[in-house]
């Protein structure tokens, strides 16, 4: 079976269906050189001489023969592009009136308010905030990884593309899940990695996960009770995540992401599973898998990933030694110039806790750095 996986990067997700034994066309904004020998691996820019944007993928697509799509970041954002892409295939994932809902910050604080989940308050306009105090965060709604959010300062307008949410301090989490028919199932939960300077991020930016390697019960039931609740307001299908900020109070919700997550790899590593092959299995057979998650959760190893963004412009060289280098990925082509803030690749690690797993993280990035700087 033929599938086409779209998104702003794919090696991950088009990696997982290669292996699942799927025929894949990988669709995106880099067209890395480690895809998966069996992957065809497309590129805007390179391929078809235009920037990324929904409406390019759409155009791209149009003529590229497939059984099904997928859809990674951030067309969630997109419904009309989703709609099209799926026009004479078959959609695995969230339909566009799902994604109407979902993804609309109203909607889903209400859906947990009915559920009784404590989650951040949200505003659509300054009237609406009144005099509501705390702190603040102003969010673009078509936007992923963190772009464009920062604090929001009392006074400052809103436009609609824009709306607030309320600051609410602790660690920044997301729960991974798999869900079908009104039902979910929670398959890992990893703290992300958010502005850290080590990796040349800054702000609200996201620049990677460390997957748990164990997790206090609290949090695990209330990830739990969040994939249920997600799962059955919704109706949402194949893999997803949801972002969660973690709290002496638990775990509170701040979106929900309903496609896959680039912490998904992780658990593939970490849990030696097929979540390309969880996310057939539920969209094309609605069937969820038996997994364990208390069990899952026992083993001490973390497992981690950041993106190391470009600290200044640079150039890359011969790429023949990240090639070989098994925890290098999403690796450029030589020559190809990178921008101040954008990304340049991706290291892995895995460590006895997450502190270890982390400064494994670090040094990678200061050798991807001494390597392009």
């Amino acid at each position: 079976m033929r599938a086409l996986i779209v998104g702003v990067s794919t090696r991950a997700a088009a990696e997982s269906a290669a292996r699942a034994g799927f025929t894949v066309i990988a669709l995106d904004a880099y067209g890395d050189l480690d895809h998966h020998p069996a992957v065809q691996a497309l590129s805007l820019p390179r391929d078809f001489h235009t920037a990324f944007s929904p409406d390019a993928i759409v155009a791209a697509a149009h003529d590229i023969p497939c059984d099904i799509v997928v859809y990674l970041s951030s067309l969630e954002n997109h419904p009309r592009a989703v709609e099209a892409l799926a026009r004479g295939r078959t959609l695995w994932g969230n339909s566009p009136e799902v994604l109407r809902r979902v993804r609309n910050p109203r909607t889903l604080e209400g859906a947990f308010a009915r559920r009784r989940i404590r989650a951040p308050q949200v505003a659509l306009n300054v009237e609406e905030l009144g005099d509501r105090g705390g702190q603040w965060m102003i969010k673009p709604r078509h936007s992923g990884g963190g772009h464009g959010v920062r604090m929001w300062h009392r006074g400052e307008a809103l436009t609609r593309n824009h709306y607030v949410q309320e600051f609410v301090d602790g660690v920044p989490g997301s729960v991974v899940f798999v869900a079908t028919g009104g039902r979910g199932v929670a398959i890992g939960t990893s703290r992300q990695l958010v502005g850290d300077s080590a990796f040349g991020a800054t702000g609200f930016r996201y620049c990677g996960n460390i997957l748990h390697a164990s997790i206090g019960e609290d949090h695990a039931r209330t990830a739990t009770v969040l994939v249920d609740v997600v799962s059955a307001e919704f109706s949402l299908v194949g893999v997803g995540s949801i972002d969660v900020i973690a709290t002496s109070d638990g775990l509170r919700p701040i979106e929900v992401n309903p496609r896959w997550s680039a912490s998904m790899e992780l658990v593939e590593r970490a849990r030696g599973v097929s979540v390309f092959g969880m996310h057939a299995d539920a969209c094309a057979h609605g069937v969820l898998p038996r997994f364990d998650f208390g069990r899952a959760l026992d083993r001490r190893e973390a497992h981690g990933k950041a993106i190391v963004f470009a600290r200044r412009d640079v150039i890359v060289g011969n790429p023949r030694g990240w090639l070989d280098d098994p925890d290098v990925r999403d690796v450029p082509r030589e020559g190809e110039r990178i921008a101040a803030g954008q990304p340049i690749c991706t290291v892995l690690a895995a460590g006895d806790g997450e502190s270890a797993c982390y400064a494994k993280l670090v040094e990678r990035a200061e050798r991807i750095y001494a390597q392009v700087e």
